[in-house]
């Protein structure tokens, strides 16, 4: 229920692949706010640390048990232990990411310097950029499916395609992009801008005259930088005295496995065929942030915390806690109706039709500002 009334329930037959629609909607981000529950927006500082226990107990004790453990084990279950330590320390700390995402979007408490302050030793933590990162996605949010302004994973049209792009749009081609996007997409991002918006100038996470940010951010960039600078230090001292082996095994994969999920994770909330982009013509704020997909990670959605299957409410209000997310993406199907979209197809699955079916954008024939994705050359 909105404030103009009783809307369309969702249909529950869908097809996940059916184009959501493109025009402005029928109600208003006051309508949408209005059939959420008031507790939902209420930040406990408590529970927000609750779950940085959960996910660091996990961690410790996935890391104990591999390292106390593993070693006692005859050849082939010790070649099986250390993969499923791997997947398992991977997904755990996925969890420890989501959190400190969470606290750059102001939504771990009512505290900004608490807030700021476990995001960066958490992020830092993972290699990540703390508040360089916080302004970069920052603006995403800002400018969700705006072909001209949003950060990454911003589609091309086909003229500006690679002249050998059409040869990647086989299996094996395919699939070495696919690997190459889940093991480096996250570095290289960061690092040289790769997928994100292009800017007048090299652009970097970690140079505080980046392009990225403005004058008054150019401090904390420093400061994200100091926390990269000692966790790496730590790392080398640990390496130093435990073996350079021991450290790849222990975090250094675990960490692999982070960064691809959080490739993964970020290209299916935006990459999808039913999702459009738009131009300066024709963005608004409130379309771009529809313009976002909730995919079915299992029960890997509990352990991201739900950021995978609440990302279009998470769009809507992202200073939300992500532990009233599902609460209220409940409430907001009737209100979104045909512009909330949910794909439950296996990630795994998704992950490899979206690289297939996602290439480029063109423009809609009947409306120019609107583009949807196309693969064929």
């Amino acid at each position: 229920m909105g404030a103009g009334g009783q809307m369309p329930a969702v249909r529950k037959t869908r097809n996940p692949l059916e184009r959501v629609p493109s025009t402005k909607p029928p109600f208003t981000v006051g309508d949408i706010k209005k059939a959420i529950p008031p507790h939902c927006f209420n930040r406990s500082l408590l529970r927000s640390f609750s779950y940085v226990a959960y996910d660091l107990t996990a961690a410790f004790l996935l890391y104990h048990l591999a390292t106390t453990y593993f070693h006692l084990l005859p050849p082939p279950l010790s070649s099986v232990a250390w993969p499923v330590y791997w997947v398992a320390q991977g997904c755990v700390l996925t969890g420890v990411w989501v959190i400190a995402h969470e606290c750059g979007h102001h939504a771990f408490s009512d505290h900004q310097w608490i807030d700021d302050t476990v995001g960066l030793i958490l992020h830092s933590s993972l290699l990540v950029p703390y508040f360089s990162w916080k302004y970069s996605h920052r603006r995403h949010h800002s400018n969700t499916a705006s072909l001209e302004r949003d950060e990454v994973f911003v589609p091309k049209p086909k003229s500006k395609l690679s002249c050998y792009a059409k040869y990647l749009n086989y299996p094996p081609g395919r699939l070495l992009t696919l690997l190459t996007t889940l093991i480096l997409g996250w570095p290289l991002y960061l690092a040289f801008n790769v997928s994100g918006r292009p800017y007048d100038r090299f652009a970097n996470h970690f140079a505080p005259n980046s392009p990225i940010f403005n004058t008054r951010e150019r401090l904390q960039i420093w400061i994200s930088d100091g926390g990269i600078i000692i966790i790496s230090y730590l790392l080398y001292r640990i390496a130093m005295l435990k073996g350079l082996t021991w450290l790849i095994s222990v975090y250094g994969v675990p960490l692999l496995i982070v960064n691809g999920f959080l490739v993964m994770i970020t290209y299916l909330q935006h990459t999808h065929p039913s999702l459009p982009h738009y131009d300066d013509s024709e963005w608004d704020w409130l379309r771009g942030a529809l313009a976002t997909v909730d995919r079915d990670y299992g029960v890997l959605n509990k352990v991201f915390h739900n950021i995978t299957d609440t990302h279009v409410v998470h769009h809507l209000f992202s200073t939300m806690p992500h532990y009233y997310a599902m609460e209220a993406t409940k409430a907001v199907k009737p209100v979104l109706g045909e512009y909330y979209r949910l794909d439950d197809t296996p990630f795994y699955v998704a992950m490899w039709r979206e690289a297939k079916e996602c290439l480029y954008v063109e423009s809609d024939e009947k409306k120019g500002g609107v583009f949807w994705y196309m693969n064929k050359y």
